[in-house]
């Protein structure tokens, strides 16, 4: 056998560690965020933005997807890199990206099912045009913001569990 053959390397509990290393340090961020769904941090003002120009994107398609648009943004954008990372194979970029969309559903959770309280602080005041206000009563669902908003907030959940066992999966 030649020197420069390859040779079969070891499988360390170190290379376990690392290989699982992104899931270990993102669980407390996510542990945070479903258990103190409301308060707000130090990604809420990108996400804000995000979710402004989503409404200034999305505002040629009509009034209720201008509605949309900012959650649509706030969705599409860490989804979207997300897909970019896992066509390039870039495991911990979409564990992030994925840890990102969580955190958005967790937010847009909190929105949804304000439509009706309107206690959320909205940028603008408190006379500004509450979305989920006005994409639930368009729909006939506006009785149902609460079960709307644990929709999101389940669905961040699940989000947060794939992005965990991302690493059984990219074996």
């Amino acid at each position: 056998m030649a020197t420069n053959d390859l040779q079969l390397k070891e499988y360390s509990v170190w290379d376990e560690v690392k290989h699982w290393l992104p899931s270990i340090l993102m669980l407390p961020l996510m542990i945070y965020w479903v258990l103190n769904r409301g308060h707000y941090g130090f990604i809420d003002n990108a996400d804000l933005v995000i979710h402004e120009a989503g409404h200034i994107f999305f505002m040629i398609f009509g009034r209720f997807i201008h509605a949309a648009g900012g959650t649509l943004m706030q969705i599409i954008l860490p989804l979207g890199i997300a897909l970019f990372f896992l066509k390039n194979q870039y495991k911990t970029g979409v564990q992030v990206s994925l840890l990102w969309l969580g955190q958005n559903l967790i937010n847009i959770s909190v929105y949804a099912a304000d439509a009706r309280a309107h206690k959320l602080k909205l940028l603008g005041g408190s006379k500004v045009f509450h979305d989920w206000t006005y994409l639930l009563s368009q729909i006939g669902i506006l009785d149902y913001d609460q079960q709307v908003g644990y929709i999101f907030y389940g669905a961040a959940i699940i989000i947060f569990l794939i992005s965990l066992i991302l690493p059984k999966i990219f074996r």
